[in-house]
């Protein structure tokens, strides 16, 4: 882990088109700024977290569900409505 300290009003840069600048300090809070090209995802950890462990358990959910032979059936039946087309 990189430990750098900053003042408010100064930045860091991540890569080319990242910058996190400090905009204040309040005892023991840091209020951020971050500058990021839309295609790039910004989000708390705490949200990062809980959205990596909702996809976990839908993906579990699916897989449970799932009996071996239905993907089996599914792509045979992929197969077999291409032909007639």
């Amino acid at each position: 882990m990189l430990i750098l300290s900053r003042r408010p009003g100064e930045s860091l840069t991540i890569g080319d088109d990242v910058v996190v600048t400090v905009v204040g300090v309040s005892g023991n809070q840091i209020r951020l700024g971050i500058t990021a090209p839309r295609e790039v995802r910004v989000l708390r950890e705490e949200v990062s977290k809980a959205m990596r462990e909702e996809n976990q358990a839908a993906a579990n959910a699916l897989d449970s569900n799932r009996r071996p032979g239905d993907a089996v059936r599914q792509l045979r039946g992929r197969k077999q409505r291409k032909s007639r087309d």
